[in-house]
């Protein structure tokens, strides 16, 4: 790794889970008018997110980030944004409360449309033809023509992400994030639920504490932490012709950022030291995340982190652990360990879907709750005998009323799976369930400063 990087330098590395466009002309005339197109983040933002997440690593915040699977175009609306947008400010404001932490918000959003794939081929009815990749390469309905590989759909990819962004940027700035409207984002289908009467108990004591505030002569809005909140996007850096595009010389630093979104991640699939993925990230000054699972040894993730952090700077990685509930106990516990004695500072973060993803008996692919939680709790245990800090979870979550992973709070079953089964890829926690999950994970944080008897930071808003 000591040769000179590029933005281009991946392209002479072996690379894994790329689509093989048919035409390479039509390919390289997108990516050179991409090149064109104005960034979607911007470099300070990044560098603003590196700040806090290196809170997260100092063990003084927590990271919650989540959202689909895989965004679409088909569902790409401001009513599915802002539900989304509605859920993730409740589960940060009982995680901010009810676990005393600050939380770094970071959704998988605007941009998180390609997905790797554990087969190029699949089949159905006799049929195999290639594996849908994500709305950005090709589409989900199972014909040949929609299954070739699209360079156009990388425009779309970006039109849908700009139009996201700027939903998202006006919730989080101009007045919807107001703690002051803690009430109103209760999404209409949970009003009868358990969770919303806990959700609702916490607002009102959030009210009560405003209104003494108030009472005590403080002007709120002069406090723009209460009235706005922070909000960072990220994905799966998989189609590394697109991030190059997209990647930018910061005018006041002179470094390279990814400027497709806040934070970018490789997958567990595509983590190989000597190929292309590895090759971009190393170059990019975002902050970034590394997947890791159960087939990544203690002595490949310390080599990894030192190409991908090797000035190891505080906020630049998130380990993002996915190994299932019943095998985090087997790996984990040596991940910390090395990363501990190497002196590295990394995010620890925990993510309980991709490793508890079965078959049901119905056909259906999903998760059940209790594993995903499972996974959780034991990621937490496992902190807490180290001396470690438990910084985030990842989640692949929706503020849709979907039935795609089995229990939670309604306890949906393998029966009620084809209700409302929409996700083009892989099972989502639904609204409900995202909420009790941030309680249960509120609980487990308060449990583990109690046990590690810190003095509780600061909060500052959501």
């Amino acid at each position: 790794m000591s040769e000179r990087w590029t933005p281009d330098s991946w392209r002479g590395k072996p690379v894994l889970q790329m689509p093989e466009y048919p035409d390479l002309k039509a390919l390289g005339d997108v990516e050179a008018q991409l090149a064109t197109f104005p960034p979607l983040v911007f470099a300070g933002e990044a560098r603003n997110l590196k700040k806090s997440l290196a809170r997260v690593a100092a063990g003084e915040a927590f990271l919650l980030q989540g959202g689909d699977c895989a965004e679409s175009f088909a569902e790409h609306g401001a009513n599915n944004i802002r539900d989304f947008f509605r859920a993730f400010l409740q589960m940060s404001v009982v995680l901010t409360y009810a676990g005393a932490l600050p939380v770094v918000k970071i959704g998988r959003i605007a941009g998180q449309f390609a997905k790797p794939r554990s087969s190029p081929m699949e089949k159905l009815n006799g049929v195999e033809l290639p594996s849908y990749r994500g709305d950005i390469i090709n589409d989900i309905a199972f014909t040949p023509e929609s299954r070739v590989p699209d360079p156009q759909r990388q425009l779309m990819a970006y039109r849908q992400s700009a139009a996201t962004l700027n939903l998202l940027r006006a919730f989080a700035t101009g007045g919807f994030a107001n703690l002051g409207s803690v009430h109103q984002w209760m999404l209409g289908f949970l009003k009868d639920s358990q969770q919303s009467r806990r959700y609702k108990e916490l607002a009102d004591r959030i009210s009560d504490a405003l209104n003494f505030m108030r009472a005590c002569g403080l002007n709120l809005e002069s406090h723009p932490e209460l009235r706005s909140t922070d909000f960072y996007t990220s994905h799966e850096a998989l189609l590394l012709g697109y991030e190059q595009a997209f990647t930018r010389v910061d005018s006041t630093t002179g470094d390279w950022y990814a400027t497709s979104g806040h934070m970018i991640w490789i997958g567990d699939r595509t983590r190989q030291l000597d190929h292309a993925h590895v090759e971009y990230f190393r170059g990019i000054k975002n902050p970034i995340g590394l997947k890791c699972g159960p087939s990544l040894k203690p002595d490949e993730l310390i080599k990894l982190i030192d190409v991908l952090n090797p000035d190891n700077e505080p906020g630049r990685l998130t380990l993002i652990n996915r190994f299932g509930h019943e095998k985090v106990g087997e790996h984990l516990p040596g991940f910390i360990r090395v990363v501990q004695k190497e002196g590295r500072s990394v995010v620890w973060s925990c993510d309980p879907m991709h490793g508890n993803t079965i078959t049901s008996n119905s056909g259906y692919k999903t998760r059940p709750f209790d594993r995903i939680l499972s996974e959780v709790k034991s990621f937490f245990q496992i902190h807490a005998a180290e001396g470690t800090h438990p910084g985030g979870v990842h989640l692949e979550m929706t503020g849709q009323n979907v039935t795609e992973c089995t229990g939670g709070a309604r306890a949906i079953s393998d029966e009620d799976l084809n209700d409302r089964y929409h996700t083009v890829c892989d099972p989502r926690l639904n609204a409900e369930q995202s909420i009790d999950m941030a309680f249960l994970i509120a609980e487990l944080l308060k449990t583990s400063r109690v046990d590690r008897a810190e003095p509780l930071p600061v909060a500052s808003g959501l």
